[in-house]
């Protein structure tokens, strides 16, 4: 037996398949789409409703994400007391979550507690009340949050920077001020979900070891929805109206640092680039042994962290980059930032370096369908955009196949300097 040397560093060895489960897609009696995902040993499970009703289908600040957290706070046959109350003594957890073009709400619980629990978890879904006393308690803690979290530059940069590269009047850009948290009203919300929340707007993933009668159980609480084709005018039509140029400085006195954020709007999870873009973006900022975390932060020492990202949307897409640095190196940071992209621009990345991120990225990959609640997100992630999950086992080939030729060529497109947007936060 070879004796194993503890001074040579391990070689890389690249995953080069994985098998995941496919979901089941089925349909309830009134035709709502149901994806099982039927893997795992405990007897849990996890119900996620989702509805084309994030920001991008509001016609006023906040009310998409207002509709959706208001849901668990009264409905038709359960006040907010007794929604806490029933979640509690079966062990389930209840919870929202309003992005930019869906809106979620799930439950996670016990097999054995569904019957108990999908009477309750149904009838927060579809029938809300919107009590005005719980609007008006949410409204406030809402609204001394935002007051707080406008104090400080990294929560200032992240909501003004989507103002920046789409504009105030696209939603994805359009942001919010004080007034907007006591200008929304129970109407406003009963609206938006009678509008947005309905049977043909409406799709449901299931995950866990899942119980024989488990769609008995659904069609029993969502099958019965009425449905009315073509009810809804789904995909309102907006252009990125970004006209207060590339460059951005919010003053905020008594600062000691600087939020940054530089980037752009960029292609979205369906276009061809996509995957090989997510490997660019590794190399410059995606992971902590990236060039940019390398350079600023372990070299000059300008941040205590700064990485770069890619945001699918489903009308559009952006890529940033951002830090908070001290407010005396600024301009230094932003030099650097340029510094590494043209490098990107200008060289092949070494072997070694590419290898190295593979190997990362399909760390990152096994971790993120590790167990079935995993697997069900990156399963939405792609249903959303209308793909199947052999868009991962391309992305794995991606990941082996792409050349360092390739990376080039599309830091060149997609990563020009004179391209990008600009937001300062700070003195």
């Amino acid at each position: 037996m070879e004796e194993l040397n503890r001074k040579k560093e391990p070689g890389i060895n690249l995953l080069k398949n994985i098998n995941l489960p496919q979901p089941k897609s089925i349909s309830l009696n009134n035709g709502i789409p149901v994806h099982l995902i039927d893997t795992g040993t405990q007897e849990l499970i996890k119900i996620e409703c989702l509805f084309k009703a994030g920001k991008w289908y509001e016609d006023k600040p906040l009310l998409a994400r207002f509709t959706n957290k208001m849901l668990k706070r009264g409905s038709m046959n359960y006040d907010a007391k007794q929604i806490a109350e029933k979640m509690d003594f079966y062990g389930a957890h209840l919870e929202s979550s309003p992005e930019m073009d869906i809106a979620s709400v799930s439950v996670y619980s016990l097999n054995k507690h569904l019957p108990n629990i999908l009477p309750v978890f149904s009838d927060v879904v579809l029938n809300p009340v919107f009590p005005d006393n719980e609007l008006i308690t949410y409204a406030q803690n809402q609204k001394q949050k935002f007051i707080v979290n406008s104090e400080k530059v990294k929560y200032l940069a992240r909501i003004k920077f989507t103002e920046l590269i789409f504009g105030k009047s696209n939603p994805y850009g359009r942001s919010f001020t004080n007034d907007d948290f006591t200008n929304i009203n129970t109407r406003d919300l009963h609206q938006f979900h009678e509008k947005y929340y309905t049977s043909e707007n409406f799709q449901i993933i299931v995950a866990g070891k899942l119980p024989e009668n488990i769609i008995e159980l659904l069609n029993n609480h969502f099958g019965n929805i009425e449905r009315t084709e073509n009810r809804i005018p789904f995909e309102n039509n907006f252009a990125i109206d970004n006209v207060n140029g590339q460059f951005r400085h919010i003053k905020k006195d008594k600062t000691v640092q600087t939020a940054l954020r530089i980037g752009k709007p960029i292609i979205s999870r369906t276009h061809p680039d996509f995957q090989k873009l997510k490997i660019l973006n590794t190399v410059l900022g995606g992971y902590f042994g990236s060039r940019l975390m390398t350079n600023i932060r372990e070299d000059k020492g300008y941040t205590y962290g700064i990485g770069s990202a890619i945001v699918p949307l489903h009308h559009s897409g952006y890529f940033f980059i951002a830090t908070e640095v001290g407010t005396n190196v600024t301009e230094k940071a932003i030099k650097e930032i340029h510094k590494e992209i043209e490098i990107i621009h200008n060289d092949l990345i070494p072997a070694k370096e590419l290898d190295l991120v593979r190997n990362y990225l399909m760390g990152s990959f096994l971790r993120n369908v590790d167990g079935p609640f995993a697997i069900a997100e990156s399963f939405r992630n792609i249903l959303e955009y209308g793909l199947t999950m052999d868009y991962y086992s391309d992305f794995i080939e991606t990941i082996h196949q792409t050349s360092a030729q390739e990376l080039r060529d599309l830091a060149r497109e997609y990563l020009n300097i004179s391209s990008l947007y600009e937001l300062k936060v700070g003195q």
